[in-house]
């Protein structure tokens, strides 16, 4: 089956999200990936009982013979990828690394700025090796400016991006999305910006050195609140789970253990369709409700009649019943819902991987459907120094001896490093 980037190999030096995440998409696109990892890359090989189970990352919550293997976030990130491990801060290392980035075409990393030039594997030097090698550089904060060396997660980067400020009720203070969302955000931009470039040197045979600023990615997509600013001189506030001038629109209880339903009324004609589900035409001539404004400045009043009526209700069939008659609404779906979630399943978009030490399962598969070039999962995630032999011998060439050497050396391995 033909991919849309066959014939492109990335060398992964990413970790967490973001990095393996925009990698992930390119090799289900058809890039050949090699993961490179340090052996303590994963964590201990003896992770404590109460840690297995307070994650929620391992199989029946169970570390195994190889718990490093079998976490489920790093699998979750690295289907279709080669993993070696390798040494970097090791010369022998420095040198097997420069050896493959001669026969690839991008690098993508997200350490901090000071980690490649410490290294002595910046672009310049990336450059002496192959010219044209695309480095993709994801720090938190960018290459450059008062904050470069610091380092950020997603979960850092959430609160100084303003994502956490606009999260929460009127009456409370901010609050926390909930998941590291300016990691994937990043991750999506990077992994088009590859793209960019692989088309840039497709056209002019120049390689380049392509930066990503995490919190620059988070940013730019509230873009709409930093010109509210500007424009008013006053801050948006936050609205919870309201809107500017939709009424009602909120998140309502419905009958089971933590299950919700979201509807959102955008016209008068919406508005009677949710009074005649609801059975109460007499909210239409009551004057709190009788118009869009009327609505919007007593919607604690209509919360609590709607809370009334959906705690006694499935919420699928809340929602189907409404969607029925042109209402918007969608059922607040958990892990459960997803995982059997009918039309995903019917579209096929869980692969199902089998992993030698985790097992198998299904994993959210790429929402990019092309016609001619489909996505392909190919393989689940590499153990901890799957291909070291396979990328050593069969890529460079090295001898069984020279990797014998390099493994006695503590340079590769396929165990943790404690």
């Amino acid at each position: 089956m033909q991919t849309a980037l066959q014939g492109i190999r990335i060398l992964d030096l990413t970790r967490v999200w973001s990095g393996p995440l925009a990698v992930r998409i390119l090799t289900d696109l058809g890039a050949e990936a090699i993961r490179i990892e340090s052996r303590g890359q994963r964590g201990p090989a003896a992770v404590p009982d109460w840690q297995v189970k307070r994650s929620g990352f391992y199989p029946n919550n169970e570390r195994g013979e190889r718990g490093w293997n079998r976490n489920a976030f790093i699998n979750e990130m690295n289907r279709n990828k080669l993993g070696i491990t390798l040494e970097l801060n090791r010369p022998e290392g420095v040198e097997i690394f420069r050896q493959l980035v001669a026969i690839s075409d991008v690098v993508i990393e997200n350490y901090s700025p000071r980690v490649l030039n410490n290294l002595g594997i910046d672009y310049g030097h990336l450059r002496a090796v192959r010219p044209d090698i695309i480095l993709v550089s994801m720090p938190g904060y960018g290459l450059s400016g008062p904050y470069r060396d610091r380092v950020a997660y997603g979960t850092t980067l959430e609160p100084e991006a303003g994502l956490s400020y606009l999260m929460g009720y009127p009456d409370r203070g901010p609050q926390r999305l909930g998941v590291a969302y300016p990691d994937p955000v990043a991750g999506i931009h990077a992994a088009g910006a590859v793209l960019l470039a692989l088309w840039h040197r497709r056209r002019t045979g120049e390689g380049q050195h392509v930066e990503l600023a995490q919190i620059e990615s988070a940013v730019a997509m509230i873009g709409e609140f930093v010109l509210a600013y500007q424009l008013t001189g006053t801050l948006p506030p936050r609205l919870g789970n309201r809107h500017p001038w939709m009424a009602p629109h909120g998140c309502y209880p419905c009958r089971g253990e933590d299950r919700w339903i979201t509807i959102a009324v955008r016209s008068n004609n919406e508005w009677q369709a949710l009074c005649g589900v609801l059975g109460q035409p007499w909210l239409n001539t009551d004057k709190r409700f009788a118009t869009p404004l009327a609505r919007w400045y007593h919607q604690d009043e209509l919360d609590a009649i709607i809370a009334a009526w959906t705690r006694e209700r499935d919420a699928f069939d809340v929602m189907d019943e409404l969607q029925q008659v042109g209402v918007p609404a969608g059922v607040v779906c958990d892990g459960r819902d997803l995982a059997t979630n009918p039309h995903l399943v019917a579209r096929g978009f869980f692969p199902r991987l089998e992993h030698p030490d985790a097992g198998t399962h299904f994993y959210p598969g790429l929402p990019i459907h092309l016609s001619r070039t489909p996505a392909s999962y190919r393989a689940d995630a590499p153990a901890l120094g799957q291909h070291n032999r396979f990328v050593l011998a069969e890529l460079l060439g090295l001898t069984g001896a020279r990797i014998d050497a390099l493994a006695s050396a503590g340079i590769i391995g396929d165990r943790p490093l404690a």
